[in-house]
């Protein structure tokens, strides 16, 4: 019995136990097969790309606020946290996490919504598709094939969702493969759910500290909410003088509320699986989602889901930021369709020019799509990008 079987609880995945690659290659020396992903997906160009995409606010916004990149890392760390006390595979959870947004666009959903709007009668475009169309197709790094050739199982956790169209699609060209669970109606590995629910629970947290530090939240809106009111209450409770302290006030907030979101994870999880009680990884497909906060804390978090969708994101700021960038986006891709050669020679000379310019416009971090789009229209539709925000301390 290996060392990892040991640790591993009986419904982890097991990285001895791998349904492979989609090209057969040798053992990793000295790793498992998931740690080889982390590592692929770590040494990638798209992932150091992440450093220069906007989660919701954009690059030249200021210097502190989160990226995908380190949405990714604030991801994967919770995500392994929750692993390990639940004996989970770590490196598969890790290397998911770290993978889950490679496909997305620059400037965020509003990159993705316009990037799908020019893509609409050509099969449209998803992040979530593209993050596993990066790892399979669009990474160039290997002599003996496309992508980074990872392992089925971290590939089967960045596939999210899918649509019956979609799945039927991939599924056609890998009978079996990754889309298959949507078609059959299973569940992903219970690292691929523990995944799902530590992006929500980044998101969350993160937000809020990006919108406070924006300004356009205040410490009054959030403490109505039960998830951060609560909290609140309780640290100014233990120490009154954070009262007149406010970033120290938000971070002892937002660590107790991550810190209480992964403990009831984990306990609301655990006695889901006392109670379904599988007995192998393949047991958890075949039942409900396991991986869950507990009813009563989900619905607040959906309170400040919902609190954040209506006064974070759609603060007439940030609205007026995407709407720059939608047009941004659609423009690049008129140029691009125009005058293919505007593009390097591989995307420009691609069987399907539709797809390779939604490709190539995804791959752009903020300033470099911001760039091309001066250089092929002149114009610069955030001039506030030429003069970046000054530093701040924290």
């Amino acid at each position: 019995m290996t060392n990892e079987a040991l640790v591993l609880a009986p419904w982890a995945v097991d990285p001895q136990a791998s349904r492979g690659r989609r090209h057969a290659e040798p053992p990793p020396p000295g790793r498992t097969e998931h740690q080889r992903d982390r590592d692929r997906v770590v040494h990638s160009t798209a992932f150091r790309r992440l450093m220069y995409k906007t989660q919701v606010f954009v690059n030249h916004e200021g210097d502190l606020y989160r990226t995908r990149l380190t949405h990714s890392i604030e991801v994967a760390q919770l995500s392994r946290s929750v692993a390990r006390m639940l004996r989970l595979n770590e490196d598969l959870v890790e290397a998911i996490a770290l993978a889950h947004d490679l496909g997305h666009t620059p400037f965020g959903h509003a990159g993705q919504d316009a990037l799908h709007a020019c893509m609409t009668a050509h099969g449209g475009f998803e992040h979530n598709l593209q993050s596993l169309r990066v790892v399979d197709q669009l990474e160039q790094r290997y002599i003996g094939f496309d992508g980074l050739n990872l392992s089925f199982e971290t590939r089967e956790g960045i596939l999210k969702h899918c649509s019956r169209r979609q799945a039927e699609a991939l599924e056609a060209a890998e009978p079996g493969g990754v889309a298959r669970r949507f078609i059959d109606g299973l569940r992903p590995s219970l690292e691929a759910q523990v995944v799902n629910l530590a992006d929500e629970i980044a998101y969350n947290a993160h937000d809020v500290d990006d919108g406070m530090r924006s300004g356009l939240l205040d410490d009054a809106q959030l403490s109505v909410l039960a998830a951060y009111g609560r909290i609140r209450h309780e640290v100014l409770a233990d120490h009154p003088d954070l009262g007149t302290r406010g970033r120290r006030l938000l971070f002892e907030i937002l660590r107790r509320m991550l810190s209480r979101q992964v403990q009831e994870l984990v306990e609301h999880t655990t006695q889901a699986l006392h109670d379904a009680a599988p007995r192998r990884a393949d047991d958890v497909r075949r039942l409900p989602v396991l991986a869950a906060l507990p009813p009563a804390r989900r619905a607040e978090f959906d309170e400040l889901k919902r609190f954040l969708f209506a006064s974070l994101y759609r603060h007439p700021q940030v609205v007026q930021t995407t709407e720059a960038a939608r047009v941004v986006v659609a423009q690049l891709f008129e140029a691009y369709r125009a005058a293919p050669h505007e593009m390097p020679a591989d995307f420009a000379a691609a069987d399907d020019g539709h797809r390779a310019v939604a490709d190539y416009i995804a791959g752009m971090t903020d300033r470099f799509a911001l760039r091309e789009y001066h250089r092929l229209t002149g114009r610069a539709p955030f001039p506030a990008a030429l003069h970046p925000a000054p530093w701040s301390p924290g």
